[in-house]
């Protein structure tokens, strides 16, 4: 059964950091390139960052760039995402998602994980 399981949400002060992973199972990473993606109540989800299937590009929504760094490590069959200066706006559920294109684009991506939770707040 292929599954994306996201973890590392939590409660976070206003200029802290975590590091949300995308882990794999029943399926190799290494094929596929990663989107993160996330969703606050009562807003569109919306894409943060993507990594191409052998990392050699990248790419940032703007909200995010100079904040938000994604790697992966492909032996480790997980991609992870290192939110620096976390703000409250960045308060959201926080997806991860593989496909064959990498893009911000929802559309473009296959399997999705569960989610887990990003709270910014004092």
């Amino acid at each position: 059964q292929l599954q994306l399981v996201e973890s590392g949400g939590g409660l976070v002060q206003p200029g802290g950091s975590l590091r949300l992973s995308c882990a794999a199972s029943g399926f190799s990473l290494d094929n596929y390139a990663i989107g993160w993606f996330r969703q606050a109540p009562g807003k569109e989800r919306e894409g943060v960052s993507w990594i191409t299937s052998g990392n050699e590009y990248t790419s940032y929504e703007d909200s995010v760039k100079g904040r938000f760094t994604i790697s992966r490590d492909n032996a480790k069959n997980t991609v992870y995402l290192q939110m620096n200066s976390l703000k409250p706006e960045d308060t959201a559920t926080y997806y991860c998602a593989a496909g064959h294109w990498a893009s911000l684009d929802a559309r473009n991506y296959g399997h999705w994980g569960q989610g887990t939770q990003v709270t910014v707040s004092s």
